[in-house]
């Protein structure tokens, strides 16, 4: 059984005991345990069942590789599942619950699954599920999303009651792991004067090499991790954090790290988990080797587990798995774990050792006592939920009669993989590496940057070497080699001399015994958490997927949180044996950040709430709360969509507002409207390329009409110009696209005219802008005094600077509903206070606010495009009869030979015009037209759609704007549009233009 040992436990601190639970069961830990050692302490061996077939599972590992031991942590609005327990910290209080079972972890009805696994195969669910296809929806699909998954979700009702944030790094060198290699590497950077970062996943520096001993420098490798770390914290261009992962790495030295701040101390002021966005010149992987577990029968019994993790519960937290420990190995650090456990007081059986010699460590196990057995195998582990026996055999199986030990615990140990899943992540490639049984980075095939050189350099056991003085030799080169990829030079210095007991060659071990039976390879494991078995391997091999990737899929290997860290290579040589292949040939799957799982809470940070994403309001947007606005939605706006008075509809408010613009005067909040300043000596020439019409010949004071089209030619944005100076426009944009189309430009600036001298700045939100629309407009603009508004002085299409009513401010002279309009823009501090001028002195005028529903009906009266209805990212100018809006004079302009495709010229492309029901309803919005014959579906065929339809109060019938096929040479026809409520609505195709065709109305 398990238990704690007395003097023993480095990180632990037996005075601060802590009370926590297990699945209601209250247990007793150590501030400083993880919550795996407490529940080893405590003999909870069994902490949850595998994915599908329910096996009893344990704790196999000792850090983030763990695969079984996952649980939900928490409760309520703090609830989180598929934590590991061997990387939560201890805290008083903690509850934990075990995973993946019912009624409970020690009785569960899943289990049956275990009970008839033959009959469910790698790939069974591709073959099971297909026939008959009636029962996939009400009989298989349901079945397979109740037990697809592990954990429970969170409930949806309960809000997370902690925050996250994103914090930013900008660094010459960024170090990740915080071991013997990553100090040495992240001290040799920073003394070459480097910025450099170092982050560990841990709550500890170090790594592994205070447990597995040696010594460094001639003193023992603690202090030197102990001066390290003193040195680095003395530094200023050095930023050390611990309990940050390096998630991912990407393009461009870009990294992610995850820190997580007070998971250890929950309910403490601040953030519980932080995201770092680290850009780094140079990237070192210090990320360490994960042992890898041995495949034998029973190998996922609770209470076998890596060695080294069997070792680090010993050394880092006092416990111990069991009292009676078998060790299975192919390698000499195995004998490490039997040593330190022996030293411990704990009785280690035997050594089972797979190869026919060893080195001196065997003989320095055989001074303690304990039974070396060479060329010996585990042939079957004997228990259900913990080991109780082990058979054992003969590695190649033959001859020799199987003797049966008891005991309660196994160490194993199949050699040591270097973490490359960083190094992998941007590209970086891998050689095998035979002598060591392992796939390690290859340093002339490394992660490239934008400048063709090598971003990424990998250091200690993470890139091959696995002895001490290896590791702080490589450490070393590492560290020098990234300062001077960042532009620094490393001054020169011996790496610290690192000593341990040499060891002998490992062998490659895939089988335990080597040519064992079909009926105990088909209880070996691979995969514990997705419960693939050597046999599913083999299996997929004979299936004929070949491809390591197909593999993957058709058996789930490697897949999940796991990421293949314990079960990769050892799934890699069965299927290599299978196939009759080398290893390299059968090449390693995709590694894919994160590294480990991080939260969903650290991936939003404070994007949640009302600040997920922030409703952006005008300076007059508490006015029109007040006055009755019915908010409408427009990008992250809140736009007023009418104003309801007591009584009303939204309908006869709409009604009233158009009429009312028409007649008498209306006022509309155009803050929201896109402003981009565009300036530089290039401007004008850049413009030219972003628009389909001429900006560079516009002339100060003058506005333009301008389109805007994507690459392929179709149109993306739309709105006026304004010269402001020789070298300044101000470029008006939808409501929605300020951003995008500043992103737009910016990214066409920084990648392709990234010589150009232009600068695009965003101020839509430093003006607060009013559309002062109707036959009074000039009337309420000249009862406010100041600048002269008259024809003459500010004409159609032109702007000035001036004051009216005494706010500084710039008029346009431009429209958007076909009425004589001003769109008044001042400073935004002074918005709300200009609105209240203009509504008071446009009392005698009829004023009235109007909504977004007035404006587009005002706009479709006239036939004046929107985009977003007119447009869906398949339309071009032309489509829209917009050909004047193209300039014939220039060369070249975003989307121009995009347009010269055959697809874009056909004259069967649909074409705008206007559409007028024949007994004066309102078209339904979006409906299809359709004509003579049918599709190859059987269906009518479509010659057209509606794409603005609305009830016209000043026409007092409905109109519409629609594009249809070979529509204006179709004037006057009647088309067919059937609705879904069953009734066809007949339309005529008529000119877009419904109002004031002339346009006298504007130009007064």
């Amino acid at each position: 059984m398990s238990t704690r040992l007395a003097n023993q436990g480095r990180l632990i601190d037996r005075s601060k005991q802590v009370t926590f639970t297990f699945n209601g069961k209250t247990m007793q830990g150590y501030e400083g345990d993880t919550l795996a050692s407490a529940l080893l302490a405590n003999d909870q061996m069994m902490v949850g069942r595998s994915f599908k077939y329910h096996r009893p599972r344990g704790i196999v590992a000792s850090g983030a590789e763990e695969p079984n031991a996952l649980v939900g942590l928490g409760e309520g609005s703090r609830f989180e599942p598929n934590q590991r327990t061997t990387t939560t910290e201890l805290f008083d209080g903690l509850k934990a619950e075990s995973q993946n079972h019912w009624p409970s972890l020690e009785h569960d009805i899943g289990v049956v699954n275990n009970y008839v696994a033959r009959f469910l195969p790698s790939g069974f669910y591709y073959k099971t599920f297909i026939h008959p296809k009636p029962f996939w929806k009400h009989v298989y699909e349901p079945i397979i999303r109740q037990s697809a998954g592990l954990g429970k979700a969170p409930d949806k009702e309960t809000r997370d009651a902690d925050t996250y944030e994103h914090f930013y790094a900008f660094v010459d060198v960024l170090v990740i792991g915080g071991g013997v290699a990553g100090l040495q590497a992240a001290k040799v950077a920073a003394k070459s004067g480097a910025k450099v970062m170092l982050i560990e996943q841990t709550a500890h520096w170090g790594g592994r090499a205070p447990v597995d001993g040696g010594t460094i420098d001639g003193e023992p490798v603690d202090k030197f991790v102990e001066q390290t770390v003193s040195e680095l914290e003395a530094m200023d261009n050095v930023t050390l954090r611990l309990r940050c992962m390096g998630a991912g790495v990407y393009d461009h030295g870009y990294a992610l790290g995850y820190e997580r701040i007070s998971d250890h101390t929950p309910g403490a002021q601040g953030p519980r988990h932080r995201l770092w966005r680290i850009r780094a010149k140079q990237i070192v992987t210090a990320t360490g080797a994960i042992e890898r577990p041995l495949s034998f029968a029973g190998n996922d019994v609770p209470g076998v587990m890596l060695a080294s993790a069997m070792r680090d519960y010993v050394v880092n937290w006092g416990v111990t798995p069991g009292e009676r420990v078998i060790v299975a190995t192919n390698n000499d650090d195995a004998y490490r774990t039997a040593i330190t456990l022996k030293k411990a007081g704990v009785d280690v059986l035997r050594i089972l050792d797979a190869r026919d010699s060893a080195g001196p460590l065997a003989d320095e196990a055989r001074g303690l006592g304990i039974r070396v057995d060479p060329g010996k195998a585990i042939a079957k582990v004997k228990g259900g939920k913990r080991v109780k026996k082990v058979a054992i055999c003969n590695q190649n199986g033959i001859g020799g009669a199987r003797e049966e030990v008891e005991c309660d615990a196994v160490a194993m140990s199949g050699g040591w993989s270097p973490v490359v899943h960083l190094w992998s992540h941007c590209g970086g490639k891998l050689i095998w590496d035979e002598a060591n049984a392992h796939f390690r980075p290859d340093p002339d095939r490394p992660p490239l940057g934008a400048n063709g050189e090598g971003f990424v350099v990998a250091a200690g056991s993470a890139n091959g070497p696995l002895s001490l003085g290896d590791v702080l030799t490589d450490a070393q080169a590492a560290g020098a080699a990234a300062a001077k990829g960042a532009g620094f030079k490393a001054k020169a210095g011996k790496a610290p001399v690192g000593e341990t007991t040499a060891e002998a060659p490992m062998e490659a071990v895939w089988l335990m015994p080597a040519n064992a039976e079909v009926q105990l390879r088909m209880k070996s494991w691979l995969d514990f958490q997705n419960d693939v078995k050597v046999s599913d391997v083999q299996l997929a091999a004979r299936e004929g997927y070949e491809s390591v990737e197909h593999t993957k899929r058709y058996t789930t290997l490697g897949m999940a949180t796991d990421q293949g860290k314990l079960s990769n290579i050892n799934g890699l040589a069965i299927l290599a044996d299978s196939l009759d292949a080398e290893i390299p040939k059968v090449g390693t799957t995709t590694f894919r950040p994160p590294y480990t799982p991080i939260s969903m809470g650290a991936i939003a940070g404070e994007a949640r709430g009302e600040v997920f994403q922030p409703i952006r309001r005008t300076p007059m947007h508490d006015w029109h709360d007040r006055s009755g606005a019915d908010w409408e939605p427009v990008g992250q706006w809140r736009r007023p969509y009418a104003y309801v008075r007591p009584g009303e509809t939204v309908h006869d408010a709409v009604n009233r507002e158009v009429k009312n613009t028409r007649e008498n005067l209306g006022l509309l909040d155009a803050s929201t409207l896109g402003k981009l300043i565009v300036k530089g000596p290039d401007a004008g020439k850049f413009l030219d390329m972003m628009y389909t019409n001429m900006m560079s010949t516009l002339k100060v004071g003058k506005c333009r009409y301008g389109l805007m089209c994507s690459e392929n030619g179709f149109l993306i944005d739309d709105g006026v110009v304004a010269r402001i100076d020789e070298d300044t426009w101000l470029c008006h944009t939808t409501t929605g696209g300020a951003e995008r189309i500043h992103a737009h430009m910016e990214e066409w600036l920084q990648t392709e005219w990234w010589d150009w001298k232009v600068y695009v700045a965003n101020v839509t939100e430093q003006y607060a802008q009013v559309a002062v629309v109707g036959p009074n407009a000039r009337k309420v603009l000249e009862k406010l005094g100041g600048m002269d508004v008259s024809r003459e002085a500010l004409p159609f299409m032109e702007w000035r600077d001036g004051q009216i009513g005494g706010f500084d401010c710039r008029a346009y002279r431009i429209s958007f509903s076909g009425e004589l309009s001003y769109e008044i823009a001042v400073p935004a501090s002074q918005g709300q206070a200009f609105w209240d001028a203009l509504m008071e002195a446009g009392k005698e005028f009829g004023v009235m606010p109007y909504g977004t529903e007035c404006l587009h009906i005002l706009r479709a009266e006239k036939g004046f495009i929107m985009i977003g209805d007119e447009t869906d990212g398949t339309v071009i100018p032309q489509d829209l009869g917009l050909h004047w809006a193209i300039s014939k004079k220039k060369e070249d302009f975003l989307g121009k030979r995009a347009q010269e495709r055959s697809h874009m010229t056909d004259p069967d492309r649909w074409k705008l015009v206007g559409l007028e029901t024949v007994d004066g309803s309102v078209l339904p919005d979006g409906a299809y037209a359709v004509g003579e014959g049918v599709n190859a579906n059987g269906q009518r065929n479509m010659i057209g759609r509606v794409t603005s339809t609305y009830y016209s109060a000043n026409l007092g019938r409905g109109i519409a704007m629609g594009l249809v096929k070979h529509g204006p040479d179709r004037m006057g026809e009647v088309i067919e549009f059937p609705g879904t409520d069953g009734k066809i609505y007949k339309a005529k195709i008529v000119d877009p233009v419904f109002y004031d065709k002339d346009g006298e109305k504007q130009n007064v």
